[in-house]
Formats: structure tokens, C-alpha cells, sequence
């Protein structure tokens, strides 16, 4: 497995190796000893999600406050994105900046957001499906949220077309208003 550092502590981008052939390819995509060994640590992961997107859907930026906090780990089966992660951690050298790569089926890259981050992706194909894995269950009382077009945050989307956003995502607060990591709020 290659593990690229991102300039984000902590937030890695980690491709499997892939064995291909006439007949197609093989991947081992998740592999919990090299996974651990990676990240420098443990990672139970209890819920594995899976959405369909089609061309300019752009989904976040979410987070889950403790005692929820989510680390995922973000992976294309179907299609290409651009794949988003904001530091939200208040005592963090790089609280509020973000990296963004494109994760694709092709690629068989991945991007770990450990738990502390929001994250969010606008999809770039036809379609794709984003399977991620989650360290913590979804819990709506946790659940937040930042705008996705945050000045102070800049995110570079090289959007061409205004993006096809939910109700959720649209009203959004910035990250100025945001509960974030390290906040009482945020524990």
C-alpha cells in the first residue's frame, strides 16, 4: 500500500496495490493490520456507507461531534470525485484548511479523515458510488455541518456550474458560527 502524507496531520491518502491481468484486477482494498500501521493507531470501524451521485452533486461538508465522532475512510467503486477534508480541530497548526484530491475507481485511491474533520466531495463523472467505511454510527444529535463555499475556508472546486446540493447542505453555517473540535460545544 502507498501512504502520501497530505500537509493535514493525520489525513492520508493510501492507495492498495492493484494486481492487474487479461482477465481484469484484483485489489485487496481494506486490510485492518496494514490500515492500523498506517494511521499509527486502532480504528474499529462499526458502519460501511455507500452513495450514488451523478455529475456536479456536491455532498457536504459534514462532521459528527463527540461522543460520535466519525474517521472515514473514503474510497470510489464507481465513477471519479473530488473529495474534500477541512480540518475542524480548534488546537490544530492547520485548523480550517483543507486538502482535496480526486479519488477514483480507476486511481483505487483512498483518503482517511480521522475523526475531527469535515469532509465533503463533488462528483466529476456521470456518476459514482463513494463507499466509506465509518468509525462511529451516524447519529443525527452529533451530526453538523459547514457551507461548502465558505469564503474563509477557499475551497478551490473548480466548479464550472452551480453544484446540485441538498435542502441541508445549502443552509449550512460557516465555519466562523460552526460547532468545531476543541469548542466546549465540541468537546
Amino acid at each position: 500500500m502507498l501512504i502520501e502524507q497530505t500537509g493535514l496531520a493525520q489525513l492520508l491518502v493510501l492507495t492498495p496495490r492493484f494486481f492487474r491481468d487479461e482477465r481484469g484486477f484484483f485489489t485487496e482494498s481494506y486490510n485492518k493490520r496494514a490500515f492500523d500501521e498506517a494511521v499509527g493507531g486502532s480504528f474499529d470501524f462499526v458502519q460501511d456507507n455507500h452513495s450514488r451521485s451523478t455529475r456536479g452533486v456536491l455532498r457536504g461538508l459534514h462532521y459528527q461531534l463527540p461522543p460520535r465522532a466519525q474517521g472515514k475512510l473514503v474510497r470510489v467503486a464507481a465513477g471519479e470525485i473530488f473529495d474534500v477534508a477541512v480540518d475542524l480541530r480548534r488546537a490544530s497548526a492547520t485548523f480550517g484548511r483543507w486538502f482535496g484530491i480526486v479519488l477514483s475507481a480507476e486511481k483505487g485511491n483512498q483518503l482517511w479523515i480521522p475523526p475531527g474533520f469535515a469532509h465533503g466531495f463533488l462528483t466529476l463523472s456521470d456518476t459514482a458510488d463513494v463507499l466509506y467505511k465509518a468509525s462511529d454510527y451516524y447519529d443525527p444529535a452529533c451530526e453538523r455541518s459547514v457551507i461548502w463555499n465558505d469564503p474563509d475556508i477557499a475551497i478551490a472546486w473548480n466548479l464550472t456550474d452551480e453544484p446540485i446540493l441538498s435542502g441541508k447542505d445549502a443552509e449550512a453555517p460557516p465555519l466562523a458560527a460552526a460547532e468545531a473540535f476543541g469548542d466546549s460545544e465540541g468537546r
